[in-house]
């Protein structure tokens, strides 16, 4: 008898050994939580960069409703000093600044509101498309190696039976 010991024939390090099997699905399974971890940080980064520009439009949007509002305020005023004007003896005329003024703030809030709405057609709705894009191109990088069936060790006999199809 020789003093070497053997190890048994699943400890050798062969490539269809349960070890390797074992390390290789724990290396799998490491790459693929990274991957989720790393998908999710795209996603959540994506979709706060999408609601930061909803909220700047959003804020464009109060503007444009405080410059109509306003608007809306010196043109009721110039009614009033209008509604002055024509009752009897008086000769003011600086109404017509009230109304300018309403004019003026008529464009500005519609600038606001055109500004306002591309950008929030711009940034909605908040889907993390990148994510989602990359999401599909890992699906589509595992789905050949689905669609062929069970995966089989090289070398390791297949333990389905004919009749199990």
């Amino acid at each position: 008898m020789s003093g070497e010991h053997s190890p048994p024939p699943g400890e050798q390090g062969e490539p269809g050994s349960p070890q390797n099997i074992a390390t290789a699905i724990a290396e799998i399974s490491e790459r693929a939580t990274l991957l989720v971890r790393e998908e999710i940080e795209l996603a959540k980064a994506e979709v706060s960069e999408k609601a930061s520009k909803l909220i700047k439009g959003a804020v464009v949007g109060v503007a444009a409703g405080i410059f109509f509002f306003t608007a809306l305020v010196f043109a009721l005023v110039g009614c009033a000093w209008l509604l002055y004007y024509f009752l009897p003896g008086n000769d003011y005329t600086f109404f017509w600044g009230f109304f300018a003024m309403a004019v003026i703030l008529v464009v500005l809030g519609a600038l606001a509101g055109v500004i306002a709405a591309k950008v929030v057609k711009k940034s909605s709705p908040p889907v993390p498309n990148m994510a989602i894009e990359e999401a599909r191109k890992i699906r589509e990088a595992v789905s050949p190696a689905q669609e062929q069936g069970p995966a089989t060790v090289q070398g390791a006999p297949s333990t389905v039976a004919a009749g199990d199809h």
